[in-house]
Parts: structure tokens; sequence; C-alpha cells
């Protein structure tokens, strides 16, 4: 037996306006017409103006029992009902509006009155309201008996779960569409667990529609297989408004790593303190350390910045954040996706022992929109953007290509500006600052979808960061600093992407890309200048071997010339006694042309036995040519629904309190990581040739738990064992030797209490417990690591008032950063250096002190004006509301007798006006 329920006829009460909405459907044998026989609309009486309705969504179906004397009698019928809401989407009364007699009635509307809907709603506030639903009851076609002769099957079953993206629970009373070979259509609701079939199908190729209010519409096309049933798993977004894109955080694809963290655009556009950055909406995740002031860092679970690599579609870039960490290096708009793996991921990435930032450039919109940004089907369309704040002005046009079918393009660009205000107000200060930051950005997209399967998109993009300093009393700090210091980074990045099926069971994806990369730094008569011509290429296949397997080969290549200047002495290791002002210390020079070569292979499996379990093995193996050696990385990721809310669904739907069940994950993975060394510290001049890899073992185990719809608790545990750590210890020729003596550990926990957004308010709160220590070597003491933070507590939600404003505030308490404290002798705190004319600290134990406590509160008000051809938005970001003096480290006078605080930056207002079409 089939049961079917579609909304029929919706017809909301108002309180003070009603209104009337019509809506047909009939399972999946077809559809009546809007306003069609046996719709019932009610006569609307005048509506508030420009009042915003949005009528029930069903987001609990129960299944009602078949009444066992009509399914004797073969018996098939539709019972009308008018459900009425509450404010809270509960079915308050039920009656019935056009009965079906032999049982039906009563049983459709017992089911009914468990149903449970996501409110009415009038310019964003819930209200009650009345719909007319109809109950279908439908018998399934009887086996045919047990000696019937047996035929070669000539037809096929089509059938799969729809599911939300962002919680991955069902989407109950979506509809599929299935689009025969003649044109007609075939169309089925999904029952409370998401499911959905349509049997005896023709062998072909079918074009599948799956939709539900407010979620994206997705399109796909299936095989049909005679005698087989094609299973398929769809995952919906939620709807967006128009004008904005959605940005995940470790996206909709099943994961193959153990931490799995989601953020949707809106909580991204409206962080308080990141400014609608998506990529500085990461600092604001559990396991994330806070930088510190003014650099552009991603620490990540007590590792070094350099242990954490970012990748645009694959391909490494040199940095993720402009000077400062004001804003990242691709804007928003252009983001697709963000994956972001704090640890224990998968084996497709390597060369680093700490996380991995991938970002994904999306396709460039080309959907149409109707008059007051209403959404529309169509495409075909331009869309442009400009937005000016206190920071950077940015420009963004994208759209179809004239007279390419199936080509679209997206092009932007930005430039910071602070340095036309800050340069002035910097001089009249007597700061030593002669030119304020400059930044810019560009990106450029040529897209192609040759089939609805398979991508081509080329792109081009890079940035430019450019910072001065003089440094006007160089005698005061120290003779070798005389003149300038100037810092310049940049990369320039082409890139091809490909992704598509070469079979039903075979797909492939495939990246080249080449990069030129410089980095300049010039401090008195001391230079780095670094030039980098890098090659890179990815490519991967996926195979289904069977059932609930999938295995995945790839290839990771990187290559490439560079060319290196160094002029300087060699850098004392973090924490150990300065030898003596820079002008004392011996100066080594070196200028030569490397050859970059570090290629990589990888094998991961995908294994789902049940619907419950996913068990990810792989193995990666390294080969860095600059250091000779090869490093075999074997990892295991598993997740495995202890409680999944599709459990028990038959049963849930026939008692009296059945309700949804909250979903319960456990996780766990082990796996090596392997980090070449530097290259600086392979250098005949400068390191030691033929050091080897640095390795760490990560560990982690968690648990997820849904406590509501909206509400999910995340807690994790993680252990990170770091062995065959590049040092350095002195040798008997009085210089340095590295070596990979240095040992270490990372331990900790994050919890993750999260509200999913609804209408209204979305917010969480992160919590992260953890500390991070190193050895120089075996026998030397352990000692907490520079970028250690023992706690970090992150409070943050935003909330719609109504009339396009919305208010949000982010609050961090953090532990301080730790120091280096030079010795309080009473007398001698440092000693004199005649030949350089300057004090040498005398410096305690590395890292042995631990400035005060951070704390900080960021606000943000944005308001939003919608008119009929265009969108104009405008925001207010304040960084540091109460204006906190943070400390973030310790600074002395010219012969360190004297010690105070460095504090960090002051109350930043950042005012913001956006244009869209």
């Amino acid at each position: 037996m089939r049961f079917r329920s579609s909304p029929f006829v919706v017809a909301a009460t108002l309180a003070a306006s009603p209104a009337a909405v019509a809506q047909t459907g009939d399972g999946d044998t077809g559809s009546v017409p809007r306003g069609g026989p046996g719709a019932v609309v009610r006569p609307a009486a005048p509506a508030a103006p420009k009042a915003v309705v949005k009528m029930p969504e069903l987001v609990r179906f129960v299944e009602a029992p078949y009444p066992a004397a009509a399914a004797s009698a073969g018996v098939q019928g539709d019972v009308i009902l008018r459900l009425t809401i509450d404010v809270e989407g509960r079915v308050t009364q039920v009656e019935v509006v056009e009965p079906a007699g032999h049982g039906f009635d009563e049983a459709a509307r017992e089911a009914a009155r468990r149903f449970e809907f996501q409110p009415a709603t009038r310019d964003g506030k819930p209200i009650a309201a009345k719909i007319l639903y109809k109950y279908s009851f439908t018998l399934k076609a009887a086996p045919p008996p047990k000696d019937a002769p047996k035929s070669k099957p000539s037809v096929g079953n089509l059938g799969g779960v729809l599911r939300i993206a962002d919680t991955n629970s069902p989407l109950a009373g979506a509809e599929v569409v299935v689009v025969l070979p003649d044109g007609t259509e075939r169309r089925v609701l999904t029952d409370d667990a998401g499911r959905w079939e349509l049997r005896e199908l023709a062998p072909g190729r079918y074009r599948v529609r799956a939709g539900a209010q407010g979620f994206q519409t997705r399109e796909e096309v299936e095989e049909i297989s005679a005698g087989q049933a094609t299973e398929v798993t769809y995952r919906l977004a939620p709807e967006l408004e128009e004008g904005t894109l959605e940005v995940v955080v470790q996206g909709e694809r099943p994961p193959r790593e153990v931490t799995r963290r989601t953020l949707e655009r809106r909580e991204i556009e409206r962080i308080p303190g990141t400014s609608g950055d998506a990529l500085r909406s990461i600092q604001s995740l559990p396991g994330v350390a806070r930088p510190p002031g003014l650099a552009g860092l991603l620490i990540v679970r007590g590792s070094a910045p350099n242990d954490t690599e970012t990748f645009v579609d694959g391909t490494t870039v040199p940095l993720i954040y402009h000077f400062g960490g004001l804003s990242s290096v691709v804007p928003t708009e252009l983001l697709d996706r963000i994956d972001f793996y704090p640890g224990n991921f998968s084996a497709r990435y390597g060369r680093v022992q700490g996380g991995i930032v991938d970002v994904g450039l999306r396709k460039p919109n080309t959907r149409c929109t109707g008059p007051y940004g209403k959404p529309s089907e169509e495409t075909g369309c331009y869309h442009g953007l400009a937005q000016v704040d206190l920071i950077d002005a940015r420009v963004l046009a994208q759209g179809p290509i004239p007279g390419l079918p199936k080509w679209s393009f997206a092009v932007g660009g930005r430039r910071s500006w602070i340095d036309a205000w800050l340069k002035p107000v910097l001089e009249e200060s007597g700061a030593g600052v002669t030119t304020a930051p400059v930044y810019y950005d560009y990106q450029a997209i040529a897209e192609h979808e040759p089939t609805p399967k398979s991508r081509l998109s080329l792109r081009g993009f890079g940035s430019d960061d450019r910072l001065e300093i003089l440094i006007r009393d160089p005698v005061a700090e120290d003779p070798a600093f005389g003149g300038n210091i100037r810092f310049r980074t940049a990369f320039h990045q082409g890139q091809a992407l490909y992704t598509g099926e070469l079979s039903p069971d075979v797909d492939f994806s495939s990246m080249a890309g080449f990069q030129y990369g410089l980095i300049r730094f010039s401090l008195g008569n001391f230079l780095f200048d670094l030039d980098i011509y890098a090659v890179t290429l990815r490519n991967e296949l996926g195979f289904k071997l069977g059932k609930g397997f999938k295995l995945n080969a790839g290839m990771d290549f990187l290559t490439g010339p560079a060319e290196v200047t160094v002029r300087a002495p060699p850098p004392p290791r973090p924490g150990e006694p300065s030898p003596g002002p820079f002008a004392s210390r011996p100066v080594l020079e070196t200028q030569q042309q490397i050859m970059l070569y570090r290629p990589a292979w990888y094998l991961e499996g995908e294994w789902t036995p049940t619907a419950r379990l996913r068990v990810v093995p792989g193995v990666r193996l390294d080969y860095a040519r600059d250091s000779g050696h090869a490093d075999v990385s074997p990892r295991f990721n598993a997740r495995y629904d202890l409680v999944s809310p599709t459990d028990g669904d038959e049963e849930a739907a026939s008692s009296a309190a059945g309700r949804r069940r909250m979903r319960t994950t456990v996780k766990g993975g082990v796996g090596v990581y392997h980090q070449p060394p530097e290259f600086q510290q392979t250098d005949e001049v400068f390191g030691t040739p033929g050091i080897r890899s640095n390795r760490a073992i990560h560990y982690s185990v968690g648990v997820e738990q849904e406590l509501t719809r909206h509400v999910e608790l995340s807690v994790e545990g993680f252990y990170k064992d770091l062995d065959n750590q590049v040092s350095r210890a002195p040798n008997d020729r009085g210089a340095f030797t590295y070596n990979n003596e240095g040992l270490g550990s990372v331990h900790g926990l994050e919890t993750l209490l999260k509200y999913k957004p609804d209408s209204r308010f979305f917010g969480w709160l992160a919590y992260t417990l953890s500390r991070s220590v190193r050895q120089d070597g075996p026998d030397d003491p352990e000692y907490l690591f520079q970028f250690d933070q023992t706690h970090n507590l992150i409070m943050l939600g935003s909330y719609r008032l109504g009339r396009g404003w919305e208010f949000g505030a982010r609050f961090r308490i953090v532990s301080g950063p730790l120091a280096t404290p030079v010795l309080r002798a009473p007398a001698l705190p440092a000693l004199f250096s005649a030949d350089a004319g300057a004090y040498t600290p005398l410096q305690g134990e590395p890292y042995s002190e631990r400035l005060p406590l951070f704390h900080q509160l960021d606000l943000r008000v944005d308001k939003r004006w919608q008119f009929q051809d265009w969108r104009l938005s405008a925001y207010l970001d304040v960084q540091n509301a109460y204006n906190n003096q943070a400390v973030e480290a310790l600074v002395y006078n010219y012969n360190f007798s004297q010690e105070t605080y460095q504090t960090g930056l002051p109350l930043i207002p950042s005012v913001g006006l956006r244009g869209e079409f």
C-alpha cells in the first residue's frame, strides 16, 4: 500500500487580512493545474501594503495506517482536510472538508494531528494559519504468485532520499519530478524519512528535478537499467535571499575527514568583527586560535601558522589574508565552498602537519530575478556589485558570455584605500610609518558546462600586499636598522579545472595551474628576495567498485624553479638568547636557483556498509627532492550514527507521540602526517642538507548530538604526537646545525553548541581547551609553544529585527599570548656591546610569561533596502566596541631596564555601502 499526501489548497488566515494561495499536486501520477478541479480558494481581503507572506511548510509527515477493510476490498481514496496551525507550527485542529469514507477520514485525521510545520510568517513574524491538505491512500500492486513463470525484467526502478545539505536530515514533503523520454512528467512527494520511489520505468536516461519550499532546486540526469533499482541521494541547500551565495565550511559532499563544521551564507555575512568576509569567519570556529594583533595568520590546534596550508581548488596560495588580516584574498561573492579541516584530513592533502583550508571558486551567476528581488527560474542575466567601506573598495560583474552557449564569466577586483586617509594621520602623529599598507586582488573566471555532469573552468586570480616603515631613530633600537623596512608579498595564478564522469561508475577531476609568487623583504642592509614559478597538477579518479564502496586514486604534483637571495645573520631559534645586536652578528649571504620537485600519489577508500557507518582508509606517498626523502602516510577515519533520524519511522508514525529522532554520531580517526623541511633549512649556507620531514600523528574522537531541530552539540578531543621535528643545535664550528631531534605534543578539547539559522536568529558558543608544548631535543627541557592558548571562548549571535534591520554581537575571551621576558636582574638586565654601540638583553626562559587575558566585544548592524531592480545595503561593523587595550607583547627601553606592555588596536569602526543588481 502506498500513502501520498500533498498540500492541495493553502488558505492562510492572517490576523488582519486573510490571503489565499492555491497549490495542487497528486503524488506520482501527475498534477492538477493551479485553480483547477477541486481547488478551493478563499476570497482574499485587502492585504497590508508590501507585506511578505510565507505559507506553512511541512517539516514532519506522519504516515496513516491503511484501513484493513478498505485494503481487503481494494478501495483507494483522497481525504481533504482543513488544518489549523498555530505560531509554533503545531496542528491545533483538523476538520474533514471532503470525506472519503471506508475509514480513510479517521486515519487521515489522526495522522494529521501529529504533523509538524514551519509556521506561516508575515514580514518574518510567525502567524497562525489554516490550510487545506489532501491525504491520499493508494494501494500498491499485488505481488505475482510464487508459482508464476518468471520473465526477464524489462523495466527498472528509480528512487532515493532527499536530505537537507547543512544538517544531513531527511527532507519530508519535498516534490521530485522525473521527466520521461517523451517529455511527460511523473511526480512524487518524499515521506517522513525523505524517501521517494518510482517503479516500472523503461531503461534510459531521465532528468530528475527535486525541490521544496525554502530550498534550492536540484536537477540531475540518472540512468535506468532493466531489472535494476537505481538509488540516489540528493542534498538540497536552503534557499537564499536573491543576490546572496551559500558558502559552506566542509561542504555538502560526504566527508572523508573526521570533523565536519558547516556555516551557512547568512552566518558568514553577519558574524561581527569580520566585515562579512567568508574566510575570516573561520577564526570564530573551535580549534582556531586568535592570531597576534595585525597578523593575518591561521593557527590551528596548537600548530605553527606554516603548518596549515591554504588551497584554491587544489592549488596552494602563499597567503590567505591581506596585511593585518583585514580581509581575505578571495572575495566572498566568488566562493562556492570553504573546506576547513583542523586535523585528521584526507589523503588528498599532504606536506603539512597542521590543518587544511581548501577554497572553491563558484560558477558565475547567470540566474535572473524578478521585480523586487523575487526568485526566477530563468537564466541568462547579468549581475553587478560595488562595495566600499573605510578599508577597501571592490567591484564584481558576472553573467553569460555573448555568442558562446553554456559559457559564463565573472570578473572582479579590489583595492585598499586605507593609505589615502591613514597616511596623513600617522605622519601627523609622528609614527614611523611612511606608507600605510596597500593591497589589491583580482579575479577572472570563464566557465563552461559541456554536459549536466561535467564542468570546465578557466581562472586567473592574484593578490599584492605592500608595506613600508621608516625607523626614525635607529641608534636607539639597533644600528643595523638604519633606513626603511620594506615588505611585499604577491602571487599571480592561472588555473584550469575539469570535473566529469567517464562512465556511470567512474568520475574524474583534474586541475592544472601555474603560479608566480614573490616575497620582498628588506631591513636596512639585510634583505630576503624570493621568486617562485610553480606548476601544480592534481588528478583524481573515483571508481565505484560495488554497492557502498568507492576507491579514489590521485596524484598531486608540485614542481618549478625558484630564485632566492638572502643577506642576513642566521636567526636564533625560538626563545634562545639573542647573540647580540644585529649589527654585531656575522652576516651570511647566498644567491641561488633551485628546482622544486615534490610529487605525491594517494589511494583512499570510501566504504559505507550500512546507512549508519562510513569508513575511510587511505594512504599517501610523498617525495621531496630538496630533502631527498620519501614519506608514507597511512590514515583512517570513521563515523557511525548511534541514532539516525530515520530510525523507527514506522513505529514513530504509529505512535501517538511520534517525533523525529535526534541524530547521535560518534566519530574518530588516526593518521600520520609529514611536512618537508623549509627550503632554507636544507640550504647549504643557512641550513643542513639531508634532514628529514617533520612528522605528526593525529588522533581524534568525538560525538555530535542533535538536541533539537535547530540546536546541535559537538564535542571532540584531539591529540597530536610530534616527532622528527626540525630543530637546531650549536656545532663545534661556532655555528648551528639542523637536525630532526625536536619533539612535541598538542592535546585539547573542542566544544561547539550551535543554534542553526532560522528566520530570525543564529548563533553559537565555541570553546577550545588546549596545551601545545615543544622540546628542542630529547634531553632539553619542555616549554610551551609560542602560539599556545589554553582557553579560547567565543560567543556570538545575530538577530533579524524586521524591516531590513539585523543586529549581531561577538564576544571573545582568550588566554593572553606568551612572551620571553628579559631577566629582571637588579643591576644588570642587559650587556653593552661596544662594537655595535647597543645593548644585548639577558633573556629568560622561552615563552615562560603569559600576558594578561584578551577579551573583546564586536558589534554589527545591517540595514537593507530592496528596490525594483537593485538592492542597497549598509552596515556598521565595530571591532573592540568597549576599546579594551589588549596586551600583545613586552617592550623595553634602550638598555632593557624598563618593561612595558605593547597594546593592540583600539576601537575600529567600519562603515560600508553595497549596491547590487
